[in-house]
């Protein structure tokens, strides 16, 4: 399966051997819910926590989707969180000739999940294991907005990483102070879809159309992939889903105006403004909102036999309702939707969330 670097805000899955970002999924009972891509963590030894986990997959790096990839855990006694670089403490992670690969466990906080893992990849481990610092559900750990001093490590970023709940993380740190060796093995294969003769792919998108360099850079993948989706989706040759990215507001800020302004939910959803100003233009809460119709779209259409129409939906919404027109917005969205025909009454998803988050970058 070949395997492409992604540029910036379209991250690859696996689409037809090329890895495809992109995201949204609908959830039964007409809920709309964002997803956490997990892959599994089997222990195995020693023997009291030998067992299988969840992890989330990092959503940067290269995960060795169809594979498996066994080593063997270190938790460093410095530099914990990762967020400096190991060499300032002397610290090496590379694997001696014949040796397992080595698995790095930093802990959560303090500087974003890419530089940990890239701290940890220029020390020259295998993979990383971030452990969550709060009792949790799993997130998707997200690339940090594109800053210019991010962007000079994310794209360089191969090992993969994933994301382990707190429990686990104890379980894992109680082990290794007992002196314990500790092996694992990550599985992916899990991760790639194969119930039929048809590809599945995800896609990872968002409806933001003002966040630069990215966001063109997606609508223009999205624009020049629609036609070969739909064909392919009409043949019943591939089976795909949409995904969605977002954050949350932490509950101490849930008040304050960025997250009134970004966040819809009490601050469970949240996207970025899009102008970085609050005081102009949209507000994040605008794109999340614009995130979930699509996502109602995508259920629909689905539900009626028709997912193709997801295509158009997104492209046409691109081309008549941008934000530089000040159309980007529910009433747009609507004449869109009346104008493919997609059945009005079933978007009752739109009210209700799932009570849960999946994306941070921190």
């Amino acid at each position: 399966m070949m395997q492409m670097r992604r540029p910036p805000r379209v991250s690859m899955s696996r689409c037809l051997g090329v890895f495809l970002f992109i995201g949204c999924f609908l959830v039964p009972a007409s809920l709309a819910r964002f997803i956490v891509e997990k892959n599994s963590l089997r222990v195995t030894s020693p023997e009291k926590i030998k067992g299988t986990y969840d992890t989330a997959i990092g959503n940067f790096g290269i995960p060795k989707y169809g594979g498996s990839m066994a080593g063997v855990v270190v938790y460093p006694k410095d530099n914990k969180n990762g967020c400096r670089e190991f060499a300032d403490f002397g610290i090496s992670f590379k694997s001696k000739a014949g040796a397992l690969p080595t698995f790095v466990l930093v802990d959560r906080g303090d500087c974003f999940f890419a530089l940990k893992v890239w701290n940890v990849q220029k020390a020259g481990a295998s993979a990383v294991l971030v452990a969550d610092d709060i009792d949790e559900a799993l997130i998707t750990m997200d690339t940090p907005q594109e800053d210019g001093s991010s962007a000079k490590y994310v794209e360089n970023i191969t090992i993969p990483s994933a994301l382990i709940e707190k429990s686990f993380s104890d379980i894992l740190k109680k082990s290794l102070s007992n002196g314990d060796m500790v092996n694992v093995n990550l599985d992916w294969r899990e991760a790639v879809p194969h119930p039929d003769d048809r590809v599945e792919y995800e896609l990872w998108t968002n409806s933001n159309d003002e966040c630069g360099v990215k966001c063109d850079m997606l609508m223009e993948f999205v624009k020049d992939f629609k036609g070969p989706a739909q064909i392919l989706e009409r043949g019943g040759y591939t089976q795909f889903t949409p995904h969605y990215i977002t954050w949350y507001c932490p509950q101490a800020f849930t008040l304050s105006r960025q997250c009134k302004s970004q966040c819809i939910n009490h601050g469970r959803y949240c996207a970025p403004d899009p102008e970085q100003d609050f005081s102009i233009g949209y507000e994040g809460k605008d794109v999340v909102l614009e995130n979930l119709r699509q996502l109602c779209v995508y259920k629909v259409a689905n539900e009626t036999h028709r997912p193709w129409t997801w295509w158009d939906y997104v492209t046409d919404f691109q081309i008549r309702c941008p934000m530089k027109e000040k159309k980007y917005n529910k009433e747009c969205s609507d004449s869109v939707i009346r104008s493919l025909g997609i059945l009005i009454f079933p978007l009752s998803c739109m009210p209700l969330i799932r009570n849960h988050y999946v994306g941070e970058s921190e």
